[in-house]
């Protein structure tokens, strides 16, 4: 069974840093692209970063530049390196692992960053 799990989140003064980490079972990121979504209290859950299996990288406005998403294929995981942290970046994270396909779609199951003073 596939599973993936998050950990790192917790409460960060603003201006501070978190590294989530997504550890998957088996191949799951070699399977297509590995995202990191977050959801705010009231709103959609929205996509800020993707890594591909060769690498590559995309990521949201909201967090260009201030976010890096990596992958360590050694440890089947994928990583979120938050700096800069503003109080907006408070939400639940969470990862996502899916086929190219779309036909497998595997979510962990989320982890709390909170921002505040």
């Amino acid at each position: 069974q596939v599973q993936l799990v998050e950990s790192g989140g917790g409460l960060v003064q603003p201006g501070g840093s978190l590294r989530l980490s997504c550890a998957g079972s088996g191949g799951i990121f070699n399977i297509g692209p590995t995202g990191w979504f977050r959801q705010a209290p009231g709103n959609q859950r929205l996509l800020i970063a993707t890594i591909t299996p060769t690498g590559n990288t995309n990521y949201a406005d909201s967090v260009k530049g201030r976010f890096t998403i990596s992958r360590d294929n050694t440890k089947n995981t994928v990583y979120l390196q938050m700096n800069s942290l503003k109080p907006d970046d408070t939400a639940v994270y969470y990862c996502n692992a899916r086929s190219w396909n779309g036909v497998q779609d595997h979510w962990g199951q989320g982890t709390q960053v909170t921002v505040s003073s």
